[in-house]
């Protein structure tokens, strides 16, 4: 079973303990899950139709880009999403990542590995060029799971292709990347083909209904937001002597920001997203954001931050925060707050609780929104399910420009952290910064230089 990659949305601050990985289902998980939201009448019709008999329809092929702990499970899911798919290629840069992937996900479909997984030799592609070999594998749809760097080029070359797509979050590290997502999005919804971006959240039972009251108005009017991302270290791996500078980088992936855009963009839009989400998907004005490196050294932790605090200005006067942490022992802490002209509601992702209150002096709770402990898991099957049950229905779903608003919003706040400028949407949008080399090889690569916030200049 392959390593997963503690850059989960709901993992817990340091010092507590880890759930089950939750972009690990067993059909039993699927199954229970599946009954608890229907009791409550919370199952989407996408997740209830995982639990139904075999179809009639024509096999869907899969290809997977990108075989670490998250393209792991998320091959697992698309196949668990719809009963005739089958998962026919796969591509990593690194071989070991692929080999430890296809034995997961067997191990993860059990008795259903034989019929469900038809990856032979031939359709497993290693190097920097395996993505287009996927794509060309006679696949149907690709689940875009590689490093975040290269997730426009992956995306444009399988909408041009003509492929339904899943494409993990962030879907870009820098402004030029944006860009071409958009342009991806627009091509995709021009063709009728799928693009579902992961950000899961807004696939999870009881965050929907929460946000879903916020929207009806029961709190009122709402004034601003907080969310805030304040967790531990994500994991380091020593360097090896066989190693290349670039593949210690790619090693220690996310601790690199022109591979991963840093943790705000990472693993904290996912918060960042809530908050978006949460005011309409209104795009900010403009955003200030203080952050900095106060308890990282050593090469393993490369060149990001270890927090940021954004304050997003909206041309209507509102102005809303957002703040996050990558530090050991610090308190730890994932919640969205939000404040009405009615009341205060507090969305706790990683307890799962939803409670709206009245404002003082009365500050009865006037409702309790809750969510399964389950759900946390639950949201990434739901995606999929949606994802291919849009699919079946000739209707597929494209969530690409929220998608990438919400990435450039976290982009726009580490610009801003960076360079010590308040950044605008449009020169953030406009921006020429482009983190990725031209071209990559195995041989030296120098880390690149920490921001210094006054120094550092926009692109």
């Amino acid at each position: 079973m392959t390593p997963r990659l503690e850059t989960r949305p709901h993992a817990p601050p340091h010092g507590l303990p880890h759930p089950r990985p939750a972009d690990v289902l067993t059909r039993r998980d699927v199954l229970r899950t599946t009954a608890a939201l229907a009791a409550a009448g919370l199952a989407p019709a996408g997740l209830a139709a995982a639990a139904l008999p075999r179809r009639a329809n024509p096999v869907l092929r899969i290809g997977l880009i990108g075989c670490g702990g998250r393209g792991t499970g998320a091959a697992a899911q698309a196949l668990r999403a719809d009963p005739d798919t089958k998962l026919v290629a796969m591509g990593d840069v690194f071989k070991d990542r692929l080999d430890s992937s296809l034995a997961g996900i067997a191990g993860e479909m059990e008795g259903d590995a034989a019929t469900r997984i038809d990856v032979p030799p031939e359709r497993r592609f290693v190097g920097f060029d395996a993505y287009q070999k996927v794509i060309d594998a006679g696949v149907d749809v690709v689940l875009l799971t590689s490093y975040p760097c290269f997730r426009p080029a992956h995306l444009q070359a399988a909408v041009a292709a003509g492929k339904h797509v899943f494409a993990e979050k962030p879907i870009a590290v820098d402004s030029t990347g944006i860009r071409a997502c958009l342009d991806a999005a627009a091509k995709a919804k021009a063709q009728n083909t799928a693009l579902l971006v992961g950000f899961c959240w807004r696939f999870h039972p009881g965050m929907r209904q929460a946000v879903a009251k916020l929207h009806s108005g029961a709190l009122g009017d709402i004034a601003t937001v907080y969310t805030n991302y304040h967790t531990s270290t994500i994991a380091k791996r020593p360097r090896k002597p066989d190693w290349s500078d670039l593949e210690f980088q790619m090693r220690n992936w996310w601790h690199f920001t022109w591979i991963s855009g840093d943790h705000i963009v990472e693993q904290a839009v996912h918060s960042i997203d809530r908050l978006a989400w949460i005011l309409h998907d209104k795009t900010p004005a403009r955003v200030t954001c203080l952050g900095g490196r106060a308890a990282r050294s050593g090469p393993e932790h490369g060149n990001v931050f270890d927090h940021f605090a954004a304050i997003y200005e909206y041309d209507d006067g509102r102005r809303a925060f957002h703040s996050c942490t990558q530090i050991d022992g610090f308190p730890g802490d994932n919640k969205d707050y939000i404040y009405a002209s009615k009341g205060l509601a507090t969305l706790d992702s990683w307890g799962a609780k939803f409670p709206f209150r009245a404002l003082p002096p009365a500050a009865d709770t006037i409702w309790n929104g809750s969510g399964n402990p389950a759900d946390s898991g639950a949201m990434y099957q739901i995606e999929h399910n949606e994802l291919f049950a849009s699919i079946r229905a000739g209707s597929p779903v494209n969530n690409g420009v929220t998608s990438a608003h919400s990435c450039l919003m976290a982009i726009m706040a580490r610009m801003a952290a960076y360079t010590g400028k308040t950044v605008t949407w449009q020169q953030a949008l406009d921006a020429k910064e482009s983190l990725v080399p031209a071209s990559l090889d195995w041989g030296p690569m120098p880390t690149p230089d920490v921001a210094v916030p006054g120094r550092t200049k926009i692109a």
